[in-house]
């Protein structure tokens, strides 16, 4: 079993990084959509925010949705395996993901310093049918804001992302 160090670059003045290692990972993230992380810590997440959708299912669907959703961002910024994925995605959104972290892994130029990662905002949710809903997710990368378009169907046990838009 191999440990990993995950290292923060620290400025120094004007000549250059010094290399700060912060902690120790096992392995790769875990991905388990079926517990109950909460909602992300951010001013603008407000679980309170009601629409068309029974409070309690709508904050279940909506939790599950944040957690889904950093994990796509997770994966396409290199931060998790896409493959964690595979269970909570059809076959063409897998397809589509597969590539989007091919091409981001392709056109990413070397960083030096400090990376900053995506971090989902908030989801709103609408369910046209109880198995059936549709998120808008308002995610944060820097000074820039991206959106996340998913439509979720439960089949079987579990949510399934059967389409999935970002921008």
């Amino acid at each position: 079993m191999t440990l990993a160090t995950v290292t923060r670059l620290v400025p120094l003045g004007h000549d250059g990084l010094e290399a700060v290692p912060i902690a120790q990972v096992q392995g790769t993230l875990a991905l388990d959509l079926g517990r109950d992380y909460g909602l992300p810590a951010t001013p603008e997440y407000d679980e309170r925010a009601r629409c068309r959708v029974e409070a309690t299912h709508e904050a279940a669907v909506k939790r599950w949705g944040a957690v889904f959703a950093q994990a796509v961002v997770d994966s396409i910024g290199g931060d998790r395996p896409v493959a964690q994925l595979l269970r909570w995605t059809d076959a063409n959104v897998y397809r589509d993901l597969e590539r989007r972290v091919k091409l981001v892994r392709l056109a990413r130029p070397a960083t030096r310093g400090r990376v900053i990662r995506p971090q989902v905002r908030s989801v709103h949710v609408f369910q046209p049918q109880p198995t059936t809903a549709e998120l808008s997710i308002h995610v944060r990368h820097g000074e820039r804001s991206r959106a996340i378009a998913a439509r979720l169907e439960y089949r079987k046990d579990r949510w399934v992302c059967t389409a999935l838009e970002l921008s």
